[in-house]
């Protein structure tokens, strides 16, 4: 009375687990009992993440959406009442066309990766909006400014295959946390560490990571490309490179060259915060050692100078070679190996020639308020949010509660529960989880195309994304260019036009998964997808447009120093159990986590005579934040960590870390600045003002 159904984990990790739902079909109802690793699939290897083995407790949790939703108090009161399906849909389709008939870029969608299904985030959706003419939305708040730089470095994000790192003598782990964001490759990690590799974790938090580690370098949050500078400026004084490959597969190298030996170790040590040794010895370790690998991952990136940053780091492997061996070189992302048939799926032709603005998600507080150029004078007036929950994870977030409490903003919001966004929202509409559609899957740390079939049946009377948006385009109908048969496709038909014949789909029926024909070493001989073919160390592209052809460090835009107003760096990282802003309404994982908290160094605190486990209150000129602290060597001097991404409505003050963060932008990209921001701590005397 059981059955197996295959399917895909939708969260933003880049493992991209397949799995394998257990569904009991007894008294003829489909109830899922089990979701469990595949062991079949190579990277998942029958193992998932303590958040998506918890994934029944979000599929039948008690306060899912299971209904449409209709505000019948102020914004933000959280009073709603029930209503059908129909009832809603037609409302949001009649005020719709009456802003689109005025104007229809003062709609936008906001949505981002809640789901990385292919299918259920951008699909439906955006063959919706295109044909309506909104507002286009700039999706930058996780990874456009390492991507950026990819592609003025490597050419596209592409890198080594996770399952050689394995086989790697040293690997350096460069701005992530895998045992909590990519357990499966820290397993290939381990497996190098058995075989006598030396694993470096580069990290301003002394993460769980970095505790298993042979070598922990804690430098100052953005100075990534400080301390990459000054490794290349040893790799040219010792003569640990690889004449022949720079030579054949680089292209730059003399300006680079001169550039780097502007960065001896005393003088990124004094920028980083570290001892020149630990510089040598780490630029000798990484000279010396075939074959070296780099784990790179996007939180060195959400600085400044991100962008600039990993196109530092990006050179290292191209002048020792190490890309010559399957076991050496970088991988930051895998998703450029993926042949998504894109404009199949979103229909960019259905803009008829129309270019609408578009919006950075990056900056949505100022785009509500009227801040920016793009909407002071056309503000936006609707918003459609799927898949994101912009007041919880967008920087300085009091301005997007502001935007997203006016009167004049009608706000529809699909979701599974009520978030912070979703109690500001005048429909919230019940969408369905990954056990209850149909989906496919890319990866970004893995080159596997994954299948997600449905396992159950919608819970209560919740829908898909792409049924909803279905739905609104019938009700749009011709008098809005609604009549092309492409807003019938079915989920099944989504799914095959993803990849349309790169792929074979019978395969991924019988199978769940489907592996990429991508080389063991990509770029052993070169090869690289530049417009030069090889790796750009100067970018011509770049000096185009203005801007410096070679990678530099930048500062971070709030510096903190000694005796300033705000004389700490903070950083906010994701809590172990949290996925952003996902799963932060588990009561198995809250449990774990506890509450919102503030990790600080023993010398910090001191100095503010706070103790551990007092709640104090990080602020700055945008805002300020209680929370718990914990004092202990997971934050270095000078740096504190505050732990997200918890709902505003569960801190102590009804605010979460990005009270503090900024919208200024990164380098390239467009990007958030989110570990680039300088606060005060103070303690909280008087435990009930929090």
């Amino acid at each position: 009375m059981t059955e197996i159904v295959r399917a895909a984990c939708p969260h933003d990790c880049p493992d991209s687990c397949a799995m394998l739902v257990t569904v009991d079909k007894r008294d003829g109802r489909r109830v899922a009992v089990r979701v469990a690793g595949d062991p079949a699939h190579p990277t998942t290897a029958g193992s998932l993440c303590t958040k998506v083995s918890r994934y029944l407790e979000r599929t039948y949790h008690a306060e899912r959406v299971l209904h449409p939703l209709k505000r019948v108090g102020r914004k933000g009161s959280g009073q709603f009442v029930r209503v059908s399906w129909d009832e809603a849909l037609d409302d949001i389709t009649a005020r719709l066309k009456a802003i689109a008939a005025r104007d229809p870029e003062a709609i936008l969608p906001y949505s981002y990766a809640g789901t990385m299904g292919l299918v259920q985030a951008e699909s439906m959706d955006r063959r919706f909006f295109h044909q309506l003419g909104a507002s286009l939305l700039d999706r930058t708040i996780c990874a456009s400014a390492g991507g950026m730089a990819m592609m003025y470095s490597v050419g596209a994000k592409m890198g080594m295959k996770v399952e050689q790192f394995a086989h790697s003598r040293l690997i350096l782990i460069w701005g992530g946390n895998p045992i909590g964001s990519s357990l499966h490759f820290w397993r290939y990690a381990q497996e190098a560490k058995r075989q006598g590799a030396r694993l470096v974790c580069i990290d301003p938090r002394r993460t769980e990571t970095a505790e298993k580690c042979h070598t922990h370098i804690a430098l100052r949050p953005g100075t990534d490309a400080a301390l990459a500078l000054a490794m290349m400026h040893e790799l040219v004084t010792h003569d640990w490179l690889d004449h022949d490959y720079i030579a054949r597969h680089t292209t730059g190298w003399p300006a680079l060259r001169e550039r780097v030996l502007q960065w001896p170790p005393e003088r990124a040590a004094e920028v980083c915060g570290l001892d020149a040794q630990v510089i040598r010895d780490l630029a000798r370790d990484w000279g010396t050692t075939q074959p070296a690998a780099i784990r790179l991952n996007y939180g060195m990136q959400r600085t400044h100078g991100g962008g600039n940053a990993v196109r530092a780091v990006a050179c290292l492997p191209a002048l020792t070679g190490a890309w010559r061996h399957a076991a050496g070189g970088m991988m930051l992302s895998a998703s450029g190996h993926f042949p998504v048939q894109r404009d199949a799926l979103s229909r960019p032709d259905l803009l008829r020639g129309r270019t609408p603005r578009t919006i950075n998600m990056s900056t949505i507080g100022d785009a509500l308020l009227g801040l920016q150029p793009e909407t002071a004078q056309r503000p936006i007036e609707a918003l459609v949010v799927y898949n994101s929950n912009p007041l919880a994870v967008a920087p300085e977030s009091a301005k997007v509660a502001r935007g997203l409490a006016r009167d004049d903003l009608f706000t529809v919001v699909l979701e599974h529960f009520m978030t912070d966004t979703a109690d500001m929202a005048d429909y919230v509409l019940p969408a369905t989880t990954q056990l209850e559609h149909w989906d496919i899957h890319a990866s970004y740390g893995h080159t596997d195309v994954l299948l997600n079939r449905p396992a159950i049946a919608p819970v209560g009377e919740a829908r898909p994304n792409t049924a909803i948006f279905r739905a609104l385009a019938q009700r749009m109908g011709p008098a809005f260019g609604f009549d092309d048969p492409c807003f019938a496709d079915d989920d099944e038909t989504l799914c095959r036009q993803a990849y349309g014949d790169a792929v074979d789909f019978d395969t991924l029926l019988d199978h769940g998964f489907v592996t990429l024909p991508v080389p063991n070493a990509p770029f052993a001989e070169g090869g690289f997808p530049t417009p030069s073919g090889r790796f750009e160390l100067f970018s011509e592209r770049l000096a185009a447009m203005g801007l410096d052809g070679l990678p530099d460090y930048l500062p971070n835009h709030e510096t903190p120093q000694p005796g300033s107003r705000y004389p700490l760096a903070m950083i906010s990282p994701p809590a172990r159990h949290f996925l952003n802003s996902s799963f932060a309404n588990l009561k198995s994982l809250r449990s774990i986590e506890r509450e919102p908290v503030l990790e600080i160094h023993p010398q910090d605190a001191k100095a503010r005579g706070i103790a551990d486990g007092d709640l104090v209150r990080v602020f700055n000129d945008r805002g300020e934040h209680h929370c718990r602290a914990v004092v202990g060597e997971r934050a270095r001097p000078g740096v504190v960590n505050g732990l997200g991404i918890w709902w505003r409505k569960d801190g102590p003050n009804g605010t979460n870390v990005n009270e503090l963060t900024s919208q200024r932008l990164t380098d390239m990209g467009q990007a958030p600045t989110f570990y680039d921001c300088a606060v005060q701590v103070v303690k909280l005397v008087d435990s009930a003002a929090a």
